[in-house]
């Protein structure tokens, strides 16, 4: 689809009285760590700090990284995760899961992360009441890389998910690796011809297949499922998605083994009313303390992702399953009912003709607000947004950053409280009014209306809100 060649960018929309309003920390481009406030000012830049994805901790620190792996080597690592405070000093580093001997590039430790990490007493890296994230002590969850050769999988070698639990010292507590976990996963048969014969190979470093591509971890966390006796909902246990393979699971945090599942295919009686959830990111239980605590919160990306039977869409059987349009997804994780949704037609576009105009192929997320609001990443055009219940856009920017590429993308932002900043003052909150772009001209633009308007004959012209609307006349009524 095409794309305007210009377009605002910073805050375009701000409804104070009805947005839950913080800061929103994300990674701006190439540039850094950026925190804004809702009016869009850049209040603080922690330069050069990356983002897989940044969060920001009590007390004005940031989790980030400060370099990426040799990208003829490795695909999506980076080389640590550290903990820097306010003025870029940095508190607290963990590079040491594996030594790394890349050709032209000195040996060294790394830690391999991508994607994801939750540092302990807060489940999910976002903002929740009473649930606050450690800045001294504690564990962090990371999902790190690893190559493996796992015969039974496919005869290539395989870029492997694996989360590991460190302490504060950077000792490795805990791992689990995915691909040990491979006849629990439920893919059919089809499935796993195709993943033998190509388990995603991509065009970097050893060419080892991107089979799974987990991207995000969480931890459960207190919730109701496991107070009323589903052991399934263990506090402990952790969540992932994994976004090649359209799947969605808890793991056992003891056991190791997936205790609940979605995916990879919704063809079943319990699932077929979810529609086929496809490339999703972010897949987390809503925390408790916040509207809509326990269920499953997830952006839904469509795009292209899944292994299976051939079809049109795919001739060799490797992302077999597509939609050209983005939603967000509430659902019971007991009853599978969906308690919530934002998809192209709640943002007020004509579905199915107009549903791309709501659409991340890849990256992006959902974060629940305490107000009950939802702060949306839609973020291959870069642009982050909340919404109301009742589906009403309150808050609205769009990053003027870009990449390499030439792109505006934003992996992943988060909101959180002014109280957890105490560098800054509490920023004026200024309301900015939607924009009517049916009127909107930049100065020397000729007006709209300014055209001598004819009615055609044979046609009814209705004027409403401005726009020439040409009804047809009816077949009984045109003259031969």
């Amino acid at each position: 689809m095409g794309h305007p060649t210009i377009y605002p960018t910073g805050t375009t929309v701000y409804k104070p009285e009805q947005a839950w309003s913080g800061y929103t920390l994300y990674q701006a481009a190439d540039t850094g760590a950026l925190l804004i406030d809702m009016n869009g000012r850049e209040v603080h830049l922690w330069k050069g700090l990356r983002g897989f994805p940044n969060k920001l901790l009590p007390g004005g620190y940031v989790l980030g990284s400060t370099a990426q792996r040799d990208t003829r080597y490795g695909f999506q690592d980076e080389k640590n995760l550290v903990q820097v405070d306010w003025h870029g000093n940095i508190v607290w580093k963990f590079d040491r899961y594996e030594w790394i001997e890349d050709p032209d590039n000195p040996a060294q430790w790394m830690a391999r992360q991508h994607h994801d990490y939750q540092r302990e007493g807060n489940p999910v890296g976002y903002y929740v009441p009473g649930q606050e994230p450690k800045v001294d002590a504690g564990r962090t969850l990371l999902l790190v890389h690893k190559n493996v050769t796992r015969p039974n999988i496919s005869d290539k070698l395989l870029l492997d998910d694996v989360l590991i639990e460190v302490d504060w010292e950077g000792n490795i507590l805990w791992e689990w690796a995915c691909s040990d976990h491979f006849d629990e996963l439920g893919f059919d048969e089809q499935a796993k011809e195709v993943l033998y014969r190509d388990p995603n190979t991509r065009f970097f470093g050893a060419n080892a297949g991107d089979w799974m591509h987990i991207n995000s971890v969480s931890v459960l966390g207190p919730n109701k499922f496991y107070d009323a006796g589903d052991e399934r909902f263990h506090p402990d246990n952790i969540i992932w998605d994994a976004r090649e393979s359209n799947i969605i699971a808890i793991i056992d945090k003891q056991s190791g083994k997936i205790v609940w599942k979605l995916g990879p295919n919704y063809d079943t009686e319990e699932t077929k009313h979810l529609g086929w959830i496809i490339g999703q990111h972010h897949a987390h239980l809503i925390p408790k303390g916040l509207p809509g605590e326990g269920n499953l919160l997830v952006f839904d990306n469509g795009g292209w992702a899944g292994y299976g039977v051939p079809n049109p869409e795919s001739a060799d059987g490797l992302r077999v399953a597509r939609r050209d349009h983005s939603r967000i997804l509430e659902i019971n994780p007991v009853t599978l009912e969906i308690e919530w949704q934002y998809t192209p037609t709640e943002a007020g576009f004509q579905a199915p003709l107009d549903s791309y105009r709501f659409y991340s192929p890849y990256i992006s997320s959902a974060q629940r607000l305490p107000n009950g609001n939802t702060l949306i990443t839609e973020g291959a055009d870069g642009r982050i947004f909340e919404v109301t219940r009742e589906h009403e856009l309150v808050w609205e920017y769009i990053s003027p950053y870009k990449n390499q590429r030439n792109a505006n993308m934003v992996y992943r932002a988060y909101r959180v409280p002014y109280e957890w900043v105490p560098q800054l003052e509490q920023p004026e909150e200024v309301a900015i009014l939607p924009i009517d772009v049916a009127d909107f001209r930049l100065p020397g633009a000729a007006p709209r209306g300014a055209i001598t308007a004819v009615e055609v004959e044979g046609t009814t012209a209705e004027y409403a809100e401005g726009a020439l609307c040409v009804a047809r006349i009816d077949e009984t009524e045109r003259k031969e």
